[in-house]
């Protein structure tokens, strides 16, 4: 069997990073990014928000799948989403975030298009668990256990709206009404990096929090490797289309990844608890989960 050619966008950013280990050995890859990068010198300049995609179809020629990782962000423009679950919640937001974030959903839409109108079967967008942060408050007073992906996404910040878009975009796409169905997977990505206790300043509901949202790259890897590779991703209705969350599988997890195991056999491999069992026992005074 011929090797998948993947196109990634964003693809001098962290979540590629993480990635291009395991892609490298299975697929053969078009990177673009406006910018480059240390663990790429083979990315191409190239900017998916120009709204002439003419520019750039070339590139989305040929392409069997297409992982989408960019996003947009201005200097000076804070868009990432608060501590919903903290008492003291840091002040307004500027609202010009929208226009930073507005752009984020324009790259989702140009890959999509592209997508579609060249024939690539399945696009893997790199979503956030932010697109349903609104719930988390919730999740560690105790008022809620889980959510999974079947839960309405909300969010109150720019950021978490974006991601939210992205999904309800590419259900759009996947139902076929604007012509030949584009396949996709959202990810909702939770914590993608080590989990260190110093890094959260005694304040052990946040480094709980973090412990449940963990991600390994190796699990990392899996979970974006099976969403491309799966046969078939239809949902119940028989709409080509997931979301998944992207965790490891941690004993504090406070989202579901149940979905993600039935439909493309996902099996993380890693536990923050024991990852990072150390810093726990010298830093975590009680066993709960968040609270």
């Amino acid at each position: 069997m011929a090797q998948r050619r993947v196109l990634i966008t964003g693809a001098s950013g962290e979540i590629t990073r993480q990635l291009l280990p395991t892609f490298r050995d299975r697929y053969e890859l078009v990177l673009l990014d406006t910018r480059q990068s240390a663990h790429a010198n083979d990315i191409i300049n190239v900017d998916v928000s120009d709204p002439d995609i003419e520019k750039y179809r070339e590139y989305f020629r040929d392409i069997d799948i297409i992982v989408h990782n960019v996003r947009s962000t201005k200097l000076g423009v804070k868009t990432s989403a608060p501590r919903q679950w903290l008492k003291s919640r840091p002040g307004p937001e500027p609202v010009e975030g929208y226009f930073v974030e507005r752009n984020s959903v324009d790259m989702a839409f140009n890959g999509l298009r592209l997508a579609m109108e060249e024939n690539v079967r399945r696009v893997v967008i790199t979503s956030s668990n932010h697109a349903a942060d609104w719930y988390e408050t919730k999740l560690h007073n105790g008022q809620l256990d889980t959510i999974g992906p079947e839960i309405y996404p909300l969010s109150d910040n720019f950021y978490g709206w974006a991601k939210a878009t992205y999904e309800h975009l590419g259900f759009i796409f996947a139902t076929g009404r604007l012509g030949r169905m584009v396949e996709n997977v959202q990810i909702r990505v939770g914590a993608p990096r080590p989990i260190r206790a110093a890094d959260f300043d005694g304040d052990q509901v946040s480094h709980k929090r973090d412990l449940g949202g963990y991600i390994s790259e190796r699990d990392m890897q899996q979970l974006y490797t099976k969403s491309i590779e799966a046969e078939d991703i239809r949902n119940e209705d028989g709409i080509p289309f997931q979301i998944f969350y992207g965790i490891s599988n941690n004993t504090r997890a406070f989202w579901s990844f149940g979905n993600s195991r039935k439909v493309i056999g996902y099996t993380p491999e890693d536990d923050s608890e024991i990852k990072f069992a150390k810093d726990i026992e010298r830093h975590i005074a009680t066993n709960d989960r968040t609270m």
